[in-house]
C-alpha cells in the first residue's frame, strides 16, 4: 500500500514516514505543495495525507486538483485549523476525512485504515482472483484458508498484478509499486528473483504469473 505524506515541518514529516514505515506501509514525502502534486502525476496513491499550510500550493489546492484530475486517492487533511467553516471546505474541497493538530499517532492509523476500507473505483475491499484472497486493509493473501507468507516487496507486486488484472503490467510499473526506490532493481535481476519467489508461493492457488515477452507480466486462472 503506497502513501503520500505531504507534510512542510521537517520534524513532523520524519515522525510520520518513519511510523507508517514501521507499520509496512510505502511511503513518498513531500516537503511543498505543489511537490505533492507532481508525485501524484506519477504515482496512483491509495492514501494521501495532506497538511493544509504548505509553500507552493496549499493543501486544500492540492486536494482539488486531485478531485478534479480525477484521482481515487482517499485523502486525509491534516491541519491546525479546527474552526467548523474551514472543515467544512477541506472536505467540500474533496477530502474524506479532516484530523485536527495535535493528534495521536493511533488515531492518524485508525483513520488510515478506515479509508483503506471504503471502497474506491471498481475493486472490492477484498481482491480475489481463482483461489486467492487479498485484503489490502489487513495486507494478508490466502488460498483455501491458508495464509500465504509474502515479503513486502512481494506483497507490493501481487497487489498490482490483481488490482491490474487481466492487464500487462511493465517492468517500470512493478519497480515503482515495488520498490521506495524504483531505480533500485533496475539494471539487476531484483524483480526476476521476486517474482520467481512469488510463483513458488502462489503453487495451488488457482492463479499464475505470466510472462508476455517484450510487454511484461500478467496474472491470470490458472
Amino acid at each position: 500500500m503506497r502513501l503520500l505524506v505531504a507534510e512542510d515541518d521537517p520534524g513532523l514529516r520524519s515522525v510520520l514516514v518513519l511510523g507508517l514505515k514501521d507499520y509496512g506501509y510505502q511511503v513518498d514525502a513531500a516537503e511543498r505543495g505543489d511537490d505533492a502534486i507532481d508525485l501524484m502525476k506519477f504515482y496512483d496513491y491509495d492514501v494521501a495525507v495532506i497538511d493544509w499550510r504548505m509553500p507552493g500550493a496549499e493543501g486544500i489546492d492540492v486536494v482539488a486538483w486531485a478531485r478534479k484530475q480525477g484521482k481515487p486517492t482517499a485523502i486525509l487533511m491534516l491541519t491546525a485549523r479546527d474552526a467548523q467553516p474551514d472543515r467544512i471546505r477541506g472536505l467540500d474541497a474533496g477530502a474524506d476525512d479532516y484530523l485536527v493538530k495535535p493528534f495521536d499517532f493511533g488515531e492518524l492509523l485508525a483513520r488510515i485504515r478506515a479509508l483503506q476500507r471504503r471502497p474506491r473505483g471498481v475493486d472490492a475491499p477484498v481482491l480475489s482472483r481463482g483461489k486467492l484472497q487479498l485484503d489490502p486493509v489487513r495486507r494478508s493473501v490466502g488460498s483455501d484458508g491458508r495464509d500465504l507468507q509474502l515479503t513486502a516487496t512481494e506483497y507490493q507486486i501481487l497487489e498490482l498484478l490483481m488490482r491490474r488484472s487481466p492487464s500487462v503490467v511493465d517492468r517500470k510499473a512493478i519497480a515503482e509499486h515495488g520498490w521506495e526506490d524504483e531505480t533500485a532493481p533496475i539494471g539487476s535481476n531484483a524483480i526476476d528473483v521476486q517474482l520467481s519467489r512469488l510463483r513458488a508461493k502462489l503453487a495451488g492457488s488457482g492463479v499464475q504469473i505470466v510472462t508476455v515477452r517484450g510487454a511484461g507480466y500478467r496474472l491470470e486462472e490458472a
